[in-house]
């Protein structure tokens, strides 16, 4: 931990990995970082998507005895279901179609380091019964093999969900969570951390004008715009609209038309006017209807934005994208 003024920051050896603030919020999350990393407990971060999840288990990684040995991060909800299990601890030659050659898995090439699974409560139930055998005797069997192999890594997970209503609705097993979340940790969203938006911006300038060998600058009025919007898509959002105002301007960068006007507002996910913030259900409807409804009318919210309705809805992206494809389908069987 490193402190310069009255702005306290983790800063691991590589520049990957950075988490900055000021606010009393973040401090409380660098207190914990600093406490928790050089044990080897079970870490579970939660936080809204764009929050820093992931930099903050670079942060723990960085500050840990493991700090010389890898760091790997996978997204749980990203990988089909039929090929989790052999990404998470590898296959032998010839254990099924297509696996020409032994393949160790992210287990196996973490030895010694630290291994982060994002979006944890969406592997599938099974594989979160053979991921907690792995935790408890750390020992795995890769795809197709008979002997069992010594896996010696810590496991740092993470969610933007609730982890207790996740184990109560079913989207993970309630002795994983205790397993996973020894410390928990969980990272505030932007809106949440106003002291830090500016801070954070013009760390995101240097970095640009350092990139593009400028010397371009917010404007106060920009500063003050900033400080204004809600940032609904937390850290990533305002990297992103930095990012945009870094392109379209050639000196001093203004903030207010991408924030409020137009398609520009659109691309950050500003909402329409017209947009509803409620939705009526009619009592005695089907739950399949209510649920399209809400999905529906979630996507509308967010003018089609399916990262940030899935966020909203707190599902994965890609069951939401299944949701959507079961309702098209269900559509053109109704017209056939």
């Amino acid at each position: 931990m490193q402190t310069a003024g009255n702005t306290a920051f983790v800063q691991p050896a590589h520049p990957g990995g950075l988490l900055l603030g000021e606010s009393t919020a973040m401090h409380n999350v660098f207190r914990l970082i600093e406490r928790v990393a050089p044990t080897d407990v079970g870490v579970l971060l939660t936080g809204e998507s764009g929050s820093g999840k992931e930099l903050a288990a670079q942060a723990i990684h960085q500050y840990s005895p493991r700090r010389a040995s890898p760091f790997i991060a996978i997204n749980c909800g990203a990988i089909p279901a039929g090929l989790i299990e052999a990404e998470l601890f590898g296959y032998e030659k010839g254990s099924f179609t297509g696996a020409v050659r032994a393949h160790a898995g992210v287990f196996e090439r973490a030895r010694g380091g630290t291994l982060l699974l994002d979006e944890v409560t969406e592997m599938p139930l099974d594989m979160q019964t053979r991921l907690l055998r792995v935790l408890e005797t750390r020992k795995l069997y890769r795809v197709g093999a008979s002997v069992e192999l010594s896996t010696d890594v810590r496991v740092i997970a993470a969610t933007n969900r609730c982890p207790m209503q996740a184990a109560q609705t079913g989207h993970l097993r309630e002795d994983l969570l205790y397993r996973l979340a020894v410390f928990p940790i969980d990272l505030p969203p932007l809106r949440e951390r106003d002291e830090d938006v500016v801070l954070l911006a013009e760390h995101f300038l240097v970095q640009l004008n350092a990139q593009a060998h400028a010397r371009k600058r917010f404007s106060a009025f920009a500063h003050m715009q900033l400080k204004q919007h809600a940032w609904p898509g937390n850290v990533r959002e305002l990297k992103n609209c930095i990012e945009r105002a870094f392109i379209l301007t050639d000196d001093v960068l203004e903030l207010a038309p991408m924030l409020h006007n137009g398609a520009a507002a659109s691309q950050i996910g500003s909402r329409t006017a017209g947009a509803r913030e409620h939705l009526e259900i009619r009592v005695g409807s089907r739950i399949h209807d209510m649920e399209r409804s809400l999905i529906e009318a979630t996507l509308d919210y967010f003018q089609g934005n399916k990262r940030r309705a899935a966020d909203a809805l707190g599902c994965s992206l890609k069951t939401l994208y299944n949701k959507l494809n079961g309702y098209s389908q269900n559509h053109e069987c109704a017209n056939n």
